[in-house]
């Protein structure tokens, strides 16, 4: 039986980390070649895109989509974590909010934003992961970083106790910490915030309600189905511009030959990676457009 490749939409559950669920459907699948398109920390639920076999070859393009998310903030309450997992370090008593304040805050944070990276995240500064140097009970400086967020609206307000518990949806870049946006959404309404649940409703373009569970992959890996709901590559870079090769050229491209703009159609724009295919519909992978006018190749995927 040949490999299986393409993207395997799988819905993480809590209490799992994303290496966890990769070494699960290794086991599962009995493949080794398996990586998954962006981290999602252990407490957090939702869709995990995992790229088999020749398709981890995409994943630097998956990564780079939009990604939503469906989060609960409190307000009143902030962690060292800037979720529930850490330890409470500061609570507000006689607050104050309306609905209206919450909807025209959250409305604030649409568009570019700077966002300082948590102590308890996996960004390395000076080769350690910050996660690491917080455990160890240290702090240090973080360069700020610009990330986008495309479409933030309030779901919900609830009162739990004496605290608001706000969720909201929000829709942003690669690189957005919720759990960062939650407690700047809470100091811009002057008050302290936690995150207290997160879910990934979509990335890289697959919703949650076309994610399986990892007892769902078992029970299709066992009766065969599973190749069948696997998202094939080109598919999964969908965003990506689609040309296509003439014949007498499509043997060069896949031998990873640059090829003359002409036999190439529609002519490409820009540098930009494409998918090219051949006459026929058949994906031969990832290409540019060089300086020099050629076509070359970014990943070849030979026909097999």
């Amino acid at each position: 039986m040949s490999e299986l490749e393409g993207v395997l939409a799988v819905y993480k559950p809590a209490g799992f980390t994303s290496h966890d669920v990769v070494a699960k459907t290794r086991r599962l699948l009995g493949m080794k070649r398996i990586g998954h398109a962006g981290t999602l920390d252990p407490q957090v639920t939702g869709v995990l895109p995992l790229c088999l076999g020749r398709a981890t070859r995409i994943v630097e393009y998956i990564q780079e989509l939009p990604k939503e998310y469906i989060a609960t903030l409190r307000l009143g309450m902030s962690s060292d974590t800037e979720d529930l997992t850490g330890t409470v370090t500061e609570t507000a008593d006689d607050i104050r909010v309306t609905e209206e304040e919450v909807r025209r805050t959250l409305d604030s944070f649409r568009g570019v934003v700077s966002q300082t990276p948590p102590m308890y995240s996996a960004v390395k500064v000076g080769g350690k992961r910050l996660y690491e140097l917080a455990r160890e009970g240290k702090t240090v400086e973080r360069k700020s970083r610009k990330v986008e967020i495309y479409e933030i609206e309030m779901l919900e307000m609830v009162w739990n106790g004496k605290f608001p518990d706000i969720t909201f949806r929000a829709l942003c870049s690669k690189g957005t910490y919720i759990r960062t946006l939650c407690v700047d959404i809470g100091r811009a309404l002057s008050l302290p915030g936690v995150m207290v649940k997160l879910e990934r409703t979509m990335s890289a373009g697959i919703r949650a309600d076309r994610c399986l569970s990892l007892e769902e992959i078992a029970e299709r890996k066992a009766d065969g189905s599973l190749p069948e709901i696997l998202i094939p590559a080109d598919e999964a870079i969908h965003h990506l511009p689609a040309h296509k090769v003439a014949d007498e050229k499509r043997a060069a491209a896949l031998q990873g030959q640059r090829l003359a703009a002409r036999f190439v159609a529609p002519e490409v724009l820009g540098d930009g990676p494409i998918r090219l295919y051949d006459l026929q519909g058949g994906f031969l992978g990832i290409y540019k457009r060089e300086d020099t006018g050629s076509i070359a190749p970014v990943k070849v995927f030979a026909q097999g």
